[in-house]
């Protein structure tokens, strides 16, 4: 018989350690957001499924829990992903016309793992931007995402760009019907030459010849954009996305350990519009951070907006950090004792972690890693070593 105390499958508690430096982070992050002007906005876990799933992303249906709703009858999702609750909050809630900047902090659930170490309950945080379609909000949300970063304590990041106007431009100039450029999309993501070269035999030289190289441009930024110019058609969007990831890339490099291109990334092709990016970190299989340009995910709320932004998860991130010690605490002894309770509130008043042994057990020293304690003399409660 399974043991009722277990849980599922890539779901896990957290235990003291892990859940105070994760609220601390959630609380460094969002403040952060508050001085860069992000407003606050906690949407609920469960909506109808069709304010969560987007149009066209198979990937976003696969991962979400739904279940049946007992008082509408109608088909319920929880969330695996708070972006597109923040663009509904953005297109019909708020409604407003100029730049609309938005953070968020919440649970999300995925019906799979996104990484053989990863849990299915991620602890989401973001920030988005609406209203803005430049290089301003690209880069500002960017700089934000890698200052986030490092304030949590993640050092040596790695920074991959990319953008997925690129492939839209072939697709479009070579006119490939929608099932062929499905299949072309599933192809360049698993980076698998042979069904490229098949997808691609029956197209003429050069959108083939431009599809074909999307895989080996990938790399660092000079040598990647470079090869790119040569390699790829001169169509008017081509050479705006290289230009805009030129741009953005020299203005990043102070930011990270390196930056890097990679033009056949199209994760969450059927998501974003524009210039996408991916946080790397030595400690993960995974990315550490993500996010991109979206300004069509508005459609299915009836409001399309210029969008871009980020999301990163916490219980990810508390793993890559350093361990520190534990937080030191005063232990006081339990007393009907009027000055000594008057003791205890100072301490406390002014941060300190004052534990009262009720038991009077010395075991429960070594338990909460008590330093020191409150202890009489000469009829005063002082604090001292402790013994």
């Amino acid at each position: 018989m399974m043991q009722n105390w277990l849980l599922p499958e890539h779901v896990e508690d957290m235990l003291p350690d892990e859940a105070w430096r994760v609220e601390q982070m959630r609380s460094m992050f969002l403040d952060l957001m508050r001085k860069y002007g992000y407003q606050l906005v906690s949407p609920p876990m469960l909506e109808y499924s069709e304010s969560l799933l987007i149009d066209g992303s198979e990937d976003m249906d696969l991962r979400t829990f739904k279940l049946v709703d007992q008082l509408s009858g109608r088909t319920l999702a929880l969330r695996a992903d708070i972006t597109p609750q923040v663009a509904r909050i953005d297109a019909h809630l708020l409604n407003r016309q100029g730049v609309t900047r938005l953070c968020y902090a919440g649970s999300v659930l995925h019906t799979q793992p996104v990484g053989l170490t990863r849990t299915r309950e991620l602890l989401q945080i973001g920030a988005e931007m609406y209203g803005h379609g430049g290089l301003e909000s690209d880069l500002e949300i960017q700089q934000l995402m890698l200052r986030s970063l490092d304030l949590l304590g993640v050092r040596d990041v790695h920074l991959d760009l990319g953008h997925v106007g690129v492939f839209r431009a072939l697709v479009s100039h070579a006119g490939l019907h929608s099932d062929l450029e499905s299949e072309l999309f599933t192809a360049l993501q698993s980076k698998d030459s042979a069904a490229l070269q098949a997808l691609t035999r029956p197209l003429e030289a050069n959108p083939r010849n431009a599809l074909l190289a999307l895989p080996a441009l990938y790399g660092g930024c000079a040598d990647v954009l470079t090869r790119a110019r040569k390699l790829l058609p001169k169509h008017a969007e081509i050479t705006a996305a290289l230009d805009a990831l030129q741009a953005v890339s020299a203005k990043l490099q102070p930011l990270v350990s390196s930056v890097g291109i990679d033009l056949a990334d199209l994760r969450g092709y059927h998501y974003h519009s524009g210039m996408v990016f991916a946080a790397y970190h030595s400690g993960s299989h995974d990315a550490i951070a993500l996010g991109g340009r979206y300004d069509e995910l508005g459609k299915s709320f009836g409001r399309a907006r210029a969008a871009t932004g980020f999301s990163m998860d916490l219980r990810q991130l508390y793993r890559l950090l350093p361990a520190r010690p534990a937080e030191s605490c005063v232990l006081a002894p339990h007393k009907d004792d009027a000055a000594l309770h008057d003791q205890i509130a100072k301490l406390r008043a002014a941060g300190e972690s004052v534990v009262v042994d009720l038991l009077g057990d010395a075991a429960l020293r070594g338990e909460l890693q008590c330093d020191r304690e409150l202890v009489l003399r000469d009829g005063v409660w002082i604090v001292d070593k402790l013994r």
